[in-house]
């Protein structure tokens, strides 16, 4: 059996889709940080995207616990045009294909970014490649809202839009275990 921690990062108080961009993340609660840290199994791998908001938080969670290399392919969703605008601006210049992307996600994308399936494809094979490598051990995966729900949709096997529906706190702990006849989850947004 592999247990996968899946850690939303810190906060960045954006108001906007926040994607690709690097924004930094507010670490300055450090009592739920440690209070994270402490949840979070020992001995365990720590990894996370290579985006500096989840980077930071897994260092800061991390603490004797062995660091993997940062995976780009653990990144956010890609919102390409989207990106770092609010959802009511977007609406006001393409509301079917904003809908759309949320409410019937799957093949739709926004301009320049990528669809869900896509964002599925790319995080279901950074996972696939991190339980290879380390079969049967406890994996810290700091990442974000769109990476941790594509592992939620795949684990209980869920249409991507109840996947969506799925609350994903900043600093939350969502536990999903792969057995050898499938996945089993423990708990989805535990906060510390």
């Amino acid at each position: 059996m592999t247990r996968l921690h899946l850690v939303r990062h810190g906060p960045t108080h954006a108001k906007s889709m926040v994607g690709w961009s690097d924004l930094p993340a507010d670490l300055s609660d450090t009592a739920q940080l440690d209070r994270l840290s402490l949840l979070l199994p020992r001995p365990a791998l720590v990894v996370s995207s290579d985006l500096r908001r989840a980077a930071a938080t897994a260092d800061a969670i991390a603490g004797n616990r062995r660091r993997l290399p940062n995976d780009p392919a653990l990144r956010e969703i890609n919102f390409g045009a989207w990106e770092l605008r609010r959802f009511a601006e977007i609406e006001a210049e393409d509301p079917e294909r904003i809908r759309a992307y949320w409410d019937t996600p799957g093949d739709v994308r926004p301009p320049g970014g990528e669809s869900w399936n896509e964002v599925c494809a790319r995080v279901d094979a950074a996972v696939d490649r991190l339980i290879a490598a380390h079969d049967g051990q406890d994996i810290v995966i700091v990442a974000h809202f769109g990476a941790i729900l594509t592992q939620v949709q795949r684990a209980l096997r869920l249409p991507a839009a109840d996947a969506f529906s799925h609350r994903i706190d900043n600093l939350s702990v969502t536990e999903l275990s792969l057995y050898p006849d499938g996945w089993r989850v423990a708990g989805i947004n535990r906060l510390p």
